[in-house]
């Protein structure tokens, strides 16, 4: 049987006039039908929930779809929204933080850390028999997350600056106390004693806030990953899931077919290898799962493709993650596109850029620079719907 899958994207919400980051996160909601869309701990952040589907081309439909009603909704207010990790332009203050009594109390508690999740990641949650399962595959999937963080790679920039990073979201996101790498634990009372005890230390206030790379659901039957950066093109976040689902699917079998361990319990270097690709994106080296050592990004990834082909071809993913898969390796990453935008013109193109792909739209080859000291409307620059779609009977978003 096929495993279900569904996806959480995190949205920016900016100003249309002037490509900065602004709270009005509440006002774009406010124009939706709640179902389905939430807001996060700062208030310039919208979260949609796809539902739940078999194929990718359901998600992808889903997803799609979410995204034109969040693009409508701000758009009537004078806002646009931008699915990447992080946005160029952007303040920092702890006046926006939700006002919600568990928001409140992290804003008290982290301060800093807090006050600048100014950031945004697609979350995939796959269907697994038991949380016993969840907690046994984790460490099996695991070595295998930060390839997909590189193919999701889509925030080079931070407070106006070019950090040189593909992903400097993670560098953000590994500040919190329980982000980062996931330890090896036997079963499901094993890693809840864990929760318990991180809850107990004060460390964190509830289970919701264990932020590792991939974790169970607290409320289904879902192994849930958190690694990657919300991604401009739907497209990346389908291929995701499907390399994700697979992941799932291998590492449930090899556990129904093992009769001993399956992990030499040695993660140490799984934080190193996701700083790689958050450093690096598609567009260096990674560390390969297998030998450990530095290897190109498109050979990693083709060969994770090759040893994922039967749970592929078992779910029907074969033919659109392989297609997504080589539209990917020749595009690069949504930072390297940024970055080359904003060398082109500015900072404000990137947001351009960025607004653009989350609408579904692909640019043409671009434009002479527009003077910098000006400020173009987002959205008017020239753009039309990519003509290549992998597949034609899904609407772009």
């Amino acid at each position: 049987m096929t495993a279900r899958l569904g996806a959480e994207e995190e949205f920016h919400v900016v100003d249309v006039e002037s490509g900065h980051l602004v709270p009005r996160a509440a006002e774009v909601l406010g124009r939706l039908d709640r179902p389905g869309f939430t807001g996060e701990l700062q208030q310039s952040v919208v979260e949609s929930n796809s539902g739940v589907h078999d194929t990718l081309d359901g998600l992808w439909t889903d997803l799609a779809s979410a995204r034109r009603r969040l693009d409508a909704a701000a758009a009537a207010l004078g806002l646009a929204v931008v699915a990447a990790g992080t946005v160029p332009l952007a303040d920092i203050g702890a006046r926006d933080v939700t006002a919600d009594p568990r928001y409140r109390r992290m804003a008290d508690d982290y301060r800093l850390v807090a006050d600048e999740q100014l950031i945004c990641s697609a979350q995939i949650h796959v269907d697994v028999p038991d949380r016993d399962t969840a907690v046994r595959a984790m460490c099996l999937v695991s070595p295998w997350l930060p390839p997909l963080l590189a193919l999701s790679a889509s925030s080079p920039f931070w407070l106006g600056s070019d950090t040189g990073y593909a992903s400097w979201r993670t560098m953000l996101w590994q500040r919190w106390p329980t982000a980062g790498p996931v330890g090896c634990h036997p079963d499901a009372a094993d890693y809840d004693r864990t929760l318990v005890e991180l809850i107990r230390s004060g460390v964190i206030s509830d289970a919701g806030m264990i932020y590792h790379d991939v974790r169970p659901s607290a409320h289904q039957r879902t192994l849930e990953l958190r690694i990657c950066d919300a991604c401009p093109r739907v497209e990346t976040v389908v291929l995701v899931a499907g390399l994700f689902r697979a992941l799932v699917r291998e590492a449930c079998e090899r556990l129904e077919r093992a009769e001993g361990p399956l992990c030499d319990g040695r993660h140490e270097w799984l934080r190193a290898a996701a700083w790689r690709a958050a450093r690096s994106g598609l567009e260096g080296d990674l560390v390969d799962p297998l030998t450990r050592c530095s290897a190109p990004a498109p050979a990693v990834l083709t060969a994770m493709l090759t040893r994922l082909r039967p749970q592929l071809e078992a779910s029907g993913d074969w033919d659109i993650v392989h297609r997504l898969l080589k539209e990917a390796l020749a595009a690069g990453t949504a930072a390297n596109r940024l970055r080359r935008a904003a060398q082109t013109e500015d900072l404000l193109a990137s947001v351009d850029l960025m607004v653009a792909e989350t609408r579904g739209e692909r640019r043409r080859p671009r434009l002479p620079a527009r003077p910098r000291h000006t400020t173009a409307r987002l959205g008017t620059l020239d753009a039309r719907p990519h003509s290549g779609r992998s597949i034609a009977r899904t609407p772009s978003a």
